[in-house]
């Protein structure tokens, strides 16, 4: 029998402890990933071509890790990724562009384990605390982005690690970190036990549907029918995946742009917007989520979003600006994701959540990779227009949420 849902559970500080852990890695070698690319000409093409690796492979990767997790538990899941993640960091050492490149599709396949992730908070959180859970999931993962920046400073800080040595420095403590993660995966609880298995020919057509992207909405339009009004949330998340492309485009933006930071200033933008995002994100969803109308919030948030995004690219110089636009970012746009992806939990069941969640990270990983090929390119013509593409795909979060659901028909007999 399903283990009942209560208030507290250890399970969940330790999957939380997880998520942090495996941010803190991804965000401390987030500012050395320019070093792999020195020398070559037009850095940023080959660091948007690593990004667009390593979210383009989840599009297979996530459903058939989702599929896993509902055949067989989660927590294998859990240890099969962390496993990954650490071979993944080990590719990191040598400083090469090879290296930087397997790194992303090594780690890019096993980081469609938050597809599990959220499935596991889900199966363990009361209805009534299900927006505050999934929402604290946002607030820790802004503060690994807090806390990686600020490790890798103090690192090469405290060692006084010369230029040539610090990607390796960092890329060691990654190492040693993912490390704890797979200790940590093996002592999870299961959350989802006596799960049925998975046939291996389930698993062959798992993973041949997961790289038809046809099959992948075909299979989201039954589930769509079964659970009314998953697809309208899953196409608000795809919107929204388009939009927030401006993460990864960050560090090319500010490093090769005007405002010409170094990777200590990078580490104190980080920092900052990691900070107050942890703040409103805690403040948010722990006192406000469950109170509001969730799909209005969505609308607003996005609505005054979208030219936030649009003035990053309008700063210029002023670092000023670019920390005002941060806070900004930090009070609306960054809120949606917690949002969506509770009002789409709601619409899962236990035998479907892992299945459910799967393709809808594979489907955001496709949109991850076809953003990153467009500001990839337009940041050719010029490092300010990506940021006109990212307003526009979040204005479309909003048109989304404004239209009316459609409301099923009664079936017949």
């Amino acid at each position: 029998m399903p283990q009942p849902k209560t208030g507290r559970d250890n399970r969940l500080a330790l999957i939380y402890t997880i998520i942090l852990i495996d941010v803190i890695v991804g965000s401390a070698v987030g500012p050395i990933l320019p070093e792999f690319v020195k020398g070559l000409q037009r850095p940023q093409v080959w660091l948007a071509a690593g990004t667009a690796l390593f979210l383009g492979i989840q599009l297979f990767s996530a459903p058939l890790l989702g599929k896993l997790s509902d055949g067989y538990g989660r927590r294998p899941i859990f240890i099969v990724s962390a496993v990954g993640t650490f071979l993944a960091d080990l590719l990191l050492l040598p400083v090469r562009v090879g290296f930087y490149f397997a790194n992303r599709l090594s780690d890019g396949t096993t980081n469609g384990m938050y597809a599990t992730v959220r499935s596991a908070i889900t199966d363990i959180s009361p209805k009534e605390k299900l927006f505050k859970n999934l929402g604290i999931e946002g607030a820790i993962i802004s503060l690994g982005f807090v806390i990686g920046p600020a490790a890798s400073g103090l690192l090469l800080t405290a060692f006084d690690v010369v230029q040539g040595e610090q990607a390796r420095f960092v890329a060691g403590m990654a190492v040693c970190l993912s490390g704890l993660n797979m200790l940590l995966s093996w002592t999870i609880g299961e959350t989802h036990p006596n799960p049925p298995g998975v046939e291996p020919a389930e698993l062959r057509r798992e993973l041949a549907n997961s790289l038809n992207v046809h099959t992948l909405w075909s299979r989201l339009t039954v589930k769509d029918r079964q659970h009314s009004g998953l697809k309208r949330l899953v196409l608000m998340q795809l919107a929204l995946t388009l939009g927030t492309g401006y993460y990864n485009y960050f560090v090319p933006f500010v490093s090769l742009g005007r405002l010409q930071m170094d990777a200590r200033s990078i580490s104190y933008l980080f920092m900052y917007f990691g900070g107050l995002s942890i703040v409103i994100n805690y403040v948010f969803y722990t006192y406000l989520a469950d109170r509001i109308n969730q799909r209005k919030a969505i609308v607003w948030f996005a609505i005054l979003g979208a030219p936030v995004l649009a003035g990053y690219g309008l700063t210029g110089t002023s670092r000023v600006w670019f920390y005002v636009l941060t806070t900004i970012d930090c009070l609306t746009l960054s809120l949606i994701q917690g949002l969506i992806e509770g009002l789409m939990a709601q619409r899962t069941t236990d035998d479907d959540r892992g299945e459910v969640f799967g393709i809808n990270q594979a489907l955001q990983g496709l949109a991850s990779f076809t953003t990153t090929l467009v500001f990839g390119a337009l940041s050719l013509v010029d490092l300010r227009l990506p940021f006109g593409w990212f307003a526009c795909c979040l204005a479309m979060v909003a048109w989304l949420a404004t239209r009316p659901e459609k409301i099923p028909k009664p079936q017949t007999v």
